[in-house]
């Protein structure tokens, strides 16, 4: 009895589409609602499932189902010719003039992150900085013992790390491209390592993969003040001559002393707002004097060269240079965001 339900209800919407004008969507789509809405009729078999036996429901689902596919399948195909049919009828009852130029395509934009990258790279080449990309993938001793981070030290609790293998890891920081380039470069030089790094942390501010640049000096008698001379220049480029730094005393393995950079609010210009917490400053990265040991670890003599180094990220100088809200509007490959660049 169940089984001639569905079939009399299955020939009845045959039926009933057969006599719809296939030119008119709103009676096809009425049909749909009449037999697919939440009060339509294939719906409502459903409602019988609970007056069958156990036996019963598994088959009783199936054809319900398999109605429910033919009935949405054969909607879909009606709605297909209704559409190509009233497109059919715009063009016969318009007129097209060919010879009118066509809208084109829009001419396409470099990506932020690019952009600030390129213009970071350009600033410290042309102050004779080398440019290093460094790998992706290192292994402890240049993404942490030879920065200064033995195996029990509590600062490799500040990094979430990926691991590939044992003591082979995705680079948390481009600051191993330093050490590679320290064992194979005799001082003088001075190089920056742009690129991505990875750390197990996802959310507005933060992403698991994001762009770092970091940069080294070794001379003899660099100091602290040349390192805050170096930083102040450059974010005055990036953000404007009116944009003031302070360092505050920090920790980081490889430097010491060390210190967090901070920035006069780009937004309100200093006077405190909500984006900078009404301090009037905003984080944009560390830097520090090359401690000692890094320079053992490489073969370079501390006794004769000393040097500075800084890092920053590009993810976060790009969120500042264009007020952008989220980190992740910057990799989502959204085109109305990438649309505005």
């Amino acid at each position: 009895m169940i089984s001639k339900n569905i079939q009399e209800l299955k020939a009845a919407f045959e039926a009933e589409l057969k006599l719809v004008d296939l030119n008119a969507s709103t009676e096809i789509d009425a049909i749909r609602v009449k037999y697919l809405g939440k009060k339509g009729l294939v719906t409502g078999l459903l409602k019988q499932m609970g007056t069958l036996s156990d036996a019963d429901r598994p088959l009783f689902g199936k054809k319900v189902n398999d109605l429910k596919t033919f009935v949405t399948s054969e909607i879909e195909r009606a709605l297909s010719v209704a559409k190509e049919a009233a497109l059919n009828q715009k063009l016969e009852s318009g007129f097209i003039d060919y010879t009118l130029p066509a809208d084109g395509i829009g001419a396409g934009s470099t990506h932020p992150l690019y952009d600030v990258r390129e213009e970071i790279i350009d600033f410290f080449a042309q102050m004779g900085f080398e440019v290093d990309f460094g790998r992706d993938i290192e292994t402890d001793w240049y993404n942490f013992e030879a920065l200064n981070t033995p195996p029990d030290h509590p600062s490799r609790d500040m990094q979430d790390t990926f691991y590939v293998a044992d003591k082979v890891m995705l680079r948390t920081h481009t600051s191993g491209t330093q050490i590679h380039y320290m064992e194979t470069h005799q001082p003088p030089f001075r190089m920056i390592a742009p690129g991505h790094v990875f750390r197990v942390d996802n959310d507005a501010t933060h992403a698991p993969m994001f762009q770092q640049c970091e940069g080294l000096i070794v001379d003899e008698n660099i100091s602290f003040a040349q390192l805050k001379g170096v930083l102040q220049v450059f974010m005055n480029k990036l953000f404007g001559p009116h944009v003031k730094t302070r360092f505050r005393p920090s920790f980081f393995p490889f430097t010491e002393p060390s210190a967090e950079m901070d920035v006069s609010c780009v937004f309100c210009d200093g006077s405190g707002c909500r984006r900078c917490k009404g301090t009037g400053w905003m984080e944009i990265g560390g830097c520090g004097s090359v401690d000692p040991n890094v320079f053992k670890n490489c073969g370079i003599d501390p006794e004769k060269y000393t040097g500075f180094a800084f890092g920053f990220g590009l993810d976060r100088i790009a969120m500042l240079k264009h007020a952008i809200p989220e980190i992740g509007l910057l990799t989502g490959n959204d085109q109305r965001f990438l649309s505005q660049f």
